[in-house]
């Protein structure tokens, strides 16, 4: 699965830290996150996408698109 994850949080100037903490997850996780090392569950999906004021399928795209 393709995210913009790293583009979406660049746009808004925070660093993984910032974004961990807005999640409730770990620097760690923002990072395995970005890098496509890590699939979100549902629920994080929908805290991420919300954190952005967007859809989930405005941040996440399925591999074959």
């Amino acid at each position: 699965m393709k995210n913009r994850i790293r583009e979406l949080r660049l746009q808004r100037s925070w660093s993984q830290q910032q974004l961990a903490e807005r999640l409730g997850v770990s620097r760690q996780t923002v990072h395995a996150l970005e890098s496509g090392k890590y699939d979100p569950s549902l629920p994080l999906a929908f805290r991420i996408a919300r954190t952005f004021g967007l859809s989930i399928e405005q941040v996440f795209q399925p591999d074959d698109e």
